[in-house]
């Protein structure tokens, strides 16, 4: 015989079915679309284009500080930024999984000798996360939420990509964020244009990008320079930023 169901009768018992499906069932369900699909969603997305904007560059927009930023690829980047970055940011870049413990051992012991000058010990990947993804003040949220980012980056990007991203995304001045914008306003050049010197000072002011100055730099900014300027000459030797290639 023939189904003679009625399709309001139907449908009122897919909403009362719906009903009963425990409260706690849909909160884990939520829970897992925000803190796995989500994340990873997102992950993937800027596997394949550029982070738009950042919560730091809208947070200057707020400050009047500006914005000024042109993506451009890795390879159109001169090979000096990234071994200047690597030396004076992360020299185990290329063989970490996203964490240097080492590092962060010593940056824990030099804020113990030190307390009023903290030193951090992140990777550029968990910078990246950072600048990214999240937002800038300190806090063990988003110190937990940098962690899972840093993984997931890792994961689905690869060093080359993450280099890629950090370097267009992070803070180089005022309302500056990239490569190719930091050398046009400072060097007036681009990106692909860096000489090792210009390289080693862009690095060199990363730490405080707001105060220091690369075009013009003082004395401690110029001697730190000089150091990474060096340093970067044995990432290129010893194959430290082989990874990129």
């Amino acid at each position: 015989m023939a189904d003679q169901s009625v399709p309001g009768k139907t449908a009122t018992a897919r909403t009362a079915a719906r009903r009963t499906v425990p409260l706690w069932r849909r909160l884990l369900v939520l829970a897992l679309i925000i803190t796995v699909a989500l994340p990873v969603g997102v992950t993937l997305v800027y596997r394949l284009i550029g982070p738009p904007v950042t919560i730091l560059m809208i947070q200057r927009l707020f400050e009047g500080k500006g914005l000024e930023r042109r993506w451009v690829p890795l390879k159109r980047m001169s090979p000096s930024l990234p071994y200047a970055v690597i030396a004076a940011e992360d020299a185990r870049f290329c063989t970490h999984q996203g964490f240097d413990f080492e590092a962060m051992e010593k940056a824990m012991a030099s804020n113990k000798r030190r307390p009023g000058r903290v030193r951090g010990g992140s990777t550029i990947s968990q910078q990246t996360a950072k600048n990214v993804f999240l937002w800038p003040a300190r806090s063990y949220l988003r110190k937990g939420l940098e962690a899972y980012f840093t993984v997931l980056i890792e994961t689905f990007w690869g060093k080359r990509r993450i280099m890629e991203v950090y370097l267009n995304s992070i803070e180089w001045g005022p309302g500056v964020y990239g490569a190719d914008a930091a050398a046009r306003k400072y060097f007036g050049v681009g990106a692909d244009r860096l000489t090792r010197v210009q390289a080693a000072r862009l690095a060199a002011i990363l730490p405080s990008p707001l105060k220091w100055r690369a075009a013009k730099p003082g004395p401690y900014v110029r001697k730190r320079a000089g150091r990474i300027g060096a340093a970067s000459g044995t990432v290129q030797r010893e194959g430290l930023a082989a990874c990129l290639k």
